[in-house]
């Protein structure tokens, strides 16, 4: 009986040890799992951080883009009513003129090197085009209109033309 006992209690002691050792494992485990949980918990909180930082950049940047869109709305509203008041202003610019007799567009000259209305040597930089109502004249640029798919005019003839078309 007393080795039965010898055997139980070394028995007992290695299975203690053993216990002791499987407890002295856990806890380090559990250890090292509140570490991760506090690195993680910071890792949230920076994170947290970063996500309030962003949002109110985002919020400033909203707030910029819309006073800058409100700007940008203002600047068209009164760049329309310029424009509405620079056409009032060429009506009432026409309404003047139509009264004014305009000369018959003179013959086109026989030197073809010339402008029919400024008398400008035409060379490599100054283009000539044909009129192409009235005249048949030969004009630069700087005389000529240009008229969409008819090609260009000289002013005159234009400015005879003009009046029909309103």
């Amino acid at each position: 009986l007393p080795q039965r006992l010898a055997t139980l209690a070394a028995a007992a002691r290695e299975e203690a040890w053993q216990s002791r050792q499987q407890l002295q494992a856990q806890r380090q485990e559990v250890m090292r799992l509140q570490e991760q949980l506090s690195r993680a918990q910071q890792d949230g909180e920076r994170w947290a951080s970063a996500l309030q930082r962003a949002q109110r950049e985002a919020l400033e940047r909203e707030a910029v883009r819309g006073t800058e869109q409100a700007r940008q709305q203002e600047l068209i509203r009164d760049m329309k009513g310029r424009l509405l008041e620079l056409l009032r202003e060429k009506d009432a610019l026409w309404q003047k003129t139509e009264g004014i007799d305009t000369p018959m567009p003179s013959p086109a000259p026989r030197d073809v090197g010339l402008c029919a209305r400024c008398r400008k040597d035409f060379r490599l930089l100054s283009r000539r085009y044909n009129c192409s109502r009235l005249c048949q004249g030969k004009v630069c640029h700087a005389c000529s209109v240009d008229v969409g798919k008819q090609g260009r005019c000289c002013l005159l003839c234009y400015q005879q033309r003009q009046p029909q078309a309103t």
